[in-house]
């Protein structure tokens, strides 16, 4: 047997004790976002930074003004492939609404569904617990069988992913040369179904707008200033209404700058995999799509961008009935970005489109809520080829290249501060519910999942 094969033996005959380790982390109640639980953040960085150093990668907590980073290293020694440096975060979004879930959501379990299947069901179980901890434990498989890891590895998880990572950029800018390595591993990401395996090799990018509209100094009584006084309301449907023509295409100028058609060759990867247009708009009661009309739903989601109304408010939405001109009106716009489209010129061009809209007796502000570029990994890539190649091998099934239709700023964060590329293998299911009552990740995903980064780790060793 090779070593990889020992690994993997370790691996099988030891995942009971794996699934321990991972009800151990998920017990504790890391919600970043609610101040009461900072206590438990703290304590669940401690049990990952003690677990590393247990099983031999050397790892330590790291203050920061707001949750603790931890990172570990087993690294140092001259070895063939890359320094690479794996990201997961160990923070859980709330369990609200309590009475859906079916018991407590920090009391694991495995459950078996009516088809035979098992699922490990707690908060935090796929996201992002479950999956960082694939990771981790093929770590401890390769130590504890051969006494070291085939390649250096470096390990930063940090505790903010769900509260909008405040802490990340200093945190990264100040320990810039200690991070940065050969490539980047996220283990964010998901599967394309239960038994195909996936590399996410594009994210798109983000630009968050807040726009506030003023007309008058107070709300005025409509019928005594009806018809005369400005509507911000109606200022503000004029500016949403032109940012799409009739086709579904965005349009502020230069928008479609840097947007980059996909290959012909990829195209016809994704016509393999029988994605049902129909059963994705079906499945939440849609039926029409939306957006640019000659573009199909996968091509909407994974390869073009998007402009979007998040959320859009003015005047009296209380129960019943005022009859008011608001003195303001508001609204949240995003744009996913693809491509090499640039942020800041979306950013500019959304604001002087929304300037050349405002009545001279109105004014508009503006508040900025992020904005990071799309991330592609070449398809070329001597990583994603070794990684693919292994993912088929295990999951007996040809591992799929796919996009995804949201952002992952800390892979955003891993080019432009840290100039590395990521690899981004999850093994989550679109119906692990993250972020909601009852959120699962089957026992396979958890199982293919440490077994994968195992032989992930062997293959990028090779020449």
């Amino acid at each position: 047997m090779s070593r990889l094969d020992n690994v993997l033996a370790r691996i099988d005959a030891n995942l009971d004790k794996s699934v321990e380790r991972l009800f151990d982390l998920v017990k504790i109640k890391s919600i970043s976002t609610d101040p009461a639980f900072k206590g438990d953040c703290r304590a669940a960085a401690d049990w990952l930074a003690r677990e590393m150093s247990d099983f031999g990668i050397s790892a330590s907590v790291r203050d920061t003004e707001g949750h603790p980073m931890v990172v570990g290293h087993r690294a140092g020694e001259s070895k063939p492939g890359p320094h690479v440096l794996f990201y997961g975060h160990y923070d859980v979004q709330p369990v609200d609404p309590i009475e859906l879930w079916e018991e407590d959501p920090f009391a694991p379990r495995i459950v078996t569904r009516p088809d035979g299947s098992k699922v490990i069901v707690a908060r935090g179980a796929a996201d992002d617990k479950g999956q960082l901890m694939t990771f981790l434990e093929a770590a401890r498989a390769w130590i504890a069988e051969t006494g070291d890891l085939p390649i250096n590895v470096s390990v930063l998880l940090e505790g903010e992913e769900e509260s909008g990572s405040p802490s990340l950029h200093p945190f990264l800018e100040a320990n810039s040369e200690e991070l940065s390595c050969d490539l980047a591993l996220v283990c964010d990401t998901g599967m394309w179904d239960a038994k195909t395996p996936a590399i996410t090799t594009m994210l798109r990018g983000l630009v968050g707008e807040e726009i506030t509209v003023t007309a008058a100094d107070k709300d005025l009584h409509s019928g005594m200033f009806g018809g005369a006084a400005r509507n911000p309301n109606h200022v503000l449907a004029e500016i949403i209404a032109g940012l799409h023509d009739s086709e579904g295409r965005v349009t502020l100028p230069g928008f479609y700058d840097g947007v980059i058609e996909m290959p012909d060759d990829v195209k016809a990867l994704w016509d393999k995999l029988g994605f049902d247009h129909s059963a994705f708009l079906g499945g939440v009661d849609l039926a029409d799509p939306a957006g640019e009309s000659d573009r199909t739903a996968l091509e909407h989601i994974w390869t073009r961008p998007t402009c979007e109304v998040n959320g859009m408010w003015g005047g009296y939405t209380g129960a019943g009935f005022k009859t008011v001109i608001p003195s303001k009106a508001q609204a949240k716009i995003s744009f996913r970005l693809v491509g090499d489209q640039e942020p800041e010129k979306i950013r500019e061009a959304f604001r002087a489109y929304v300037r050349s809209k405002i009545p001279a007796d109105c004014s508009v502000e503006f508040a900025e809520h992020g904005g990071s570029p799309a991330i592609r990994l070449a398809f070329d890539s001597p990583a994603l080829t070794k990684a693919r190649k292994v993912l088929t091998d295990e999951w007996n099934a040809e591992a799929a290249l796919i996009g995804c239709g949201g952002s992952i700023p800390i892979v955003g964060d891993f080019k432009t501060m840290l100039g590395m590329d990521s690899l981004l293998i999850g093994f989550g299911l679109d119906d692990d519910q993250v972020h909601s009552p009852n959120e699962k990740y089957n026992l396979s995903s958890f199982h293919g999942g440490i077994r994968s980064w195992a032989r992930v780790l062997d293959e990028l060793s090779k020449g």
